[in-house]
C-alpha cells in the first residue's frame, strides 16, 4: 500500500510561540501513521497559497497548515475544489477552526498539542464543507465589514509578544474602538429580500464562533450546508453601541434588539468603497459591492473522529 503524501506548510510568523522545534514530533507522528511526510516552510515571496497550489500540482494527499486561521484561511482558497484535504495544527493565535474541531492550541499548557492533533487527524476522517466566496476571494470561516474589520486592521501585523495577550487585546480594541465608530450605511439585497440601514457589524459566517473564538455569533451554523450565516448589528447611539459589543461578547444577541440575521447562498452588499474587509481575521479593503456566494463541499478537510457532530448537515464522509 502506498503511504499518503503530506506537507506540513509551516508559518514561522503565526502565533504566540515559535511552532519550528516541536514539528519534527508531529512529523514523526505522521510518519508512524502511514504518511509520507515533509515540512515545507513558507517564504515571504511565495505566500501559503502558492505553496498549497504546488501540493495540489504535485498531486499531494493533504497539506497540514502549521499556523492560524489566516494562514488556513489562504491554505482553503488555494486548495478548494482539489483532490488535497486540508488539516490543520494548530500553532497560530486564536486557532478558531481548530477550536471548533476539537483541537488544542499550542501554548504553555499544551506544548504537544500539534503531535496531539497530528495523531487525531491521521486517525481522523475526510470531509466535504463549504468556502464562502466575496468578489473572488475565498474564505472559510468568515467574512466582515464594520467594527470586526477596524479592529483587525488595527491589530494586524502585530509582533509576537503582542500575540500572547490576543484575547484581552482584541476585546479591548473592540470597545475603544466602537467608542469612536458611528457605523456604516449598508444595503443588502438577496434573491429574496433587500434592505438597508447603518450598523456596526456586517458578517457572513461559515462557522458558529466568531471574534476570535471569543463567541458563538452563528449558533446553529453549519459548514456543509451551502448557505452562509450573514448577521447584522445596528448602529446607533454610543450607550447602545457598547451594549450591543457587551451583548456579542456575552452570546445574548440572538434575540436583541437591532439584531438582524438571515441564511443564503448568496447575497450583495452595497456600501461606501474603500472600507476595511476581514477574510478569517486578515485585513483587506475591497470595492463595492460585495458580491458573497458559497462553493458547496468544495473542500475536503481532515477532522477527528470524533467531531463535533453539530459542525455538520450531513453526516456523510468525504
Amino acid at each position: 500500500m502506498t503511504n499518503r503524501c503530506a506537507w506540513l506548510l509551516y508559518n514561522p510568523a503565526a502565533g504566540r510561540f515559535p511552532a519550528g522545534p516541536l514539528l519534527e514530533r508531529a512529523l514523526r507522528v505522521l510518519s508512524s501513521a502511514g504518511w509520507d511526510a515533509h515540512i515545507v516552510q513558507g517564504e515571504p515571496k511565495k505566500g501559503v497559497a502558492d505553496v498549497a497550489k504546488e501540493a495540489v500540482a504535485q498531486r499531494c494527499d493533504a497539506v497540514f497548515v502549521v499556523g492560524g486561521d489566516g494562514s488556513i484561511g489562504q491554505a482553503a482558497s488555494a486548495l478548494a475544489g482539489s483532490e488535497t484535504a486540508l488539516g490543520v495544527l494548530p500553532a497560530g493565535t486564536a486557532n478558531v477552526w481548530a477550536q471548533e474541531l476539537g483541537l488544542p492550541r499550542l501554548d504553555w499548557i499544551h506544548v504537544f498539542a500539534l503531535e496531539q492533533a497530528a495523531e487525531r487527524l491521521a486517525a481522523g476522517d475526510v470531509r466535504l464543507v463549504d468556502v464562502g466566496v466575496c468578489n473572488g476571494q475565498a474564505f472559510l470561516l468568515w467574512a466582515g465589514v464594520g467594527l470586526d474589520a477596524h479592529v483587525v486592521n488595527s491589530m494586524e501585523p502585530r509582533e509576537r509578544w503582542e500575540k500572547a495577550f490576543a484575547t484581552v487585546h482584541y476585546a479591548t480594541l473592540a470597545l475603544w474602538n466602537a467608542i469612536g465608530w458611528e457605523g456604516m450605511d449598508l444595503k443588502v439585497r438577496t434573491d429574496k429580500d433587500e434592505f438597508e440601514g447603518r450598523y456596526l457589524v456586517a458578517v457572513a459566517s461559515n462557522i458558529p464562533a466568531y471574534a476570535g473564538g471569543l463567541v458563538d455569533l452563528a449558533m446553529g451554523a453549519k459548514v456543509d450546508d451551502g448557505l452562509l450565516d450573514f448577521w447584522f448589528i445596528e448602529s446607533g447611539k454610543l450607550r447602545d453601541v457598547l451594549v450591543r459589543v457587551a451583548q456579542i461578547f456575552m452570546g445574548r444577541h440572538v434575540d436583541a434588539e437591532g439584531v438582524h440575521h438571515f441564511r443564503a447562498s448568496e447575497a450583495v452588499f452595497e456600501m461606501e468603497n474603500g472600507l476595511p474587509i476581514q477574510f478569517d481575521g486578515e485585513p483587506l479593503v475591497l470595492d463595492s459591492p460585495l458580491e458573497f456566494s458559497v462553493q458547496k463541499k468544495a473542500l475536503k478537510v481532515l477532522v477527528p473522529g470524533d467531531v463535533n457532530p453539530d459542525l455538520f448537515a450531513s453526516q456523510s464522509k468525504g
